[in-house]
């Protein structure tokens, strides 16, 4: 006796189990990145953003042929260790850090799977990487070194007056460290002296401000994560004080400072992003050197300004690339 249904029931097994190779032979080719970041703020994410839109450019699409993982380590250190070792156990195809210290902890908890840091200001006093060359180690990435002779240039502009500049930041993140000391030896020898303003957490960061006030003429913000994290606060003290406040974060901007000048995050990420897909198509991280922004833009808010006691002269605005209203 025949059993045709047998038959064809055979075929359909064969051909469902040829399926499920086939898928999981593209499966494998699936690409995996992974990203953290110390905390979310505008910039931060916005970094982020720029990193996923490069890839997505690049071919490699969320769904497709792109697993992308992000975490956030909402400010707290330890927890940016324990997604690091997470990340490290996971073996992805390349890990993505934003900030300084989810820099570090992917960087102690891993030496082989490939790391590109983003938005880290000074990756060699951060211990990342030895210098800005190629590492010939399993780290590379994108720096937001600040332009700090130009945010100088843009104090005397804002406030002319201003003697005291203060500064606010966070003892223990290596690259606010930094930016302090340069300012320092930016500051030395003119007529401009640097006031310090520590925050060693998000929730000290206002009372920080205040410290400054009686002893400032002018508050600035530098890309601290902290500082960012909490800086609708600072504004509050600038404009119960009439304080000017100018930021080294555009985003700060919209969120009421009265100048500011600095990188673009979003084309940062997309920088770092580059970075990302050369490692995907097979680049050795450790070859690739780390890298710098030279494009930066001003930003300027008159609404705050006013808010903070002063006027913005006429062509400072005019030669803003974007005016908050």
């Amino acid at each position: 006796m025949k059993f045709p249904f047998l038959r064809s029931a055979i075929a359909s097994v064969v051909l469902l189990s040829l399926a499920g190779v086939s898928a999981s032979a593209a499966y494998a080719a699936d690409k995996t990145v992974v990203v953290t970041a110390i905390v979310e703020h505008p910039a931060l994410d916005a970094v982020r953003d720029g990193v996923k839109d490069e890839l997505k450019a690049a071919g490699y699409e969320v769904g497709k042929n792109l697993k992308f993982e992000y975490q956030s380590a909402q400010g707290n250190n330890a927890t940016a260790s324990q997604i690091a070792r997470k990340y490290a156990g996971s073996q992805p195809d390349v890990a993505v850090a934003i900030a300084t210290p989810s820099a570090q902890a992917l960087v102690a908890a891993t030496k082989t799977v490939p790391i590109v840091y983003a938005a880290v200001t000074d990756p060699v006093a951060a211990k990342l990487v030895k210098s800005w060359d190629a590492s010939g180690t399993n780290v590379t990435g994108v720096s937001d070194m600040s332009p700090l002779d130009k945010q100088i240039e843009l104090i005397r502009k804002v406030a002319p007056k201003a003697k005291r500049i203060g500064v606010i930041y966070s003892p223990g993140e290596a690259n606010s460290v930094s930016i302090v000391e340069s300012l320092k030896k930016l500051l030395a020898g003119t007529d401009l002296t640097l006031v310090e303003g520590a925050a060693a957490r998000t929730i000290d960061v206002p009372s920080a401000a205040q410290s400054l006030v009686g002893k400032v003429d002018v508050i600035y913000a530098p890309t601290d994560n902290n500082v960012m994290s909490a800086f609708e606060g600072i504004v509050k003290v600038a404009e119960q004080a009439k304080l000017p406040v100018v930021a080294a974060d555009t985003d700060a901007v919209k969120r009421g400072a009265a100048a500011a000048i600095g990188l673009n995050y979003y084309d940062l990420g997309r920088q770092a992003g580059k970075i990302v897909v050369r490692i995907l198509k097979g680049e050795a991280a450790g070859k690739i050197a780390s890298q710098t922004s030279t494009t930066f833009e001003l930003y300027v808010n008159p609404k705050a300004a006013l808010k903070q006691g002063l006027t913005l002269p006429a062509d400072l605005v005019k030669s803003a690339k974007v005016v908050e209203q």
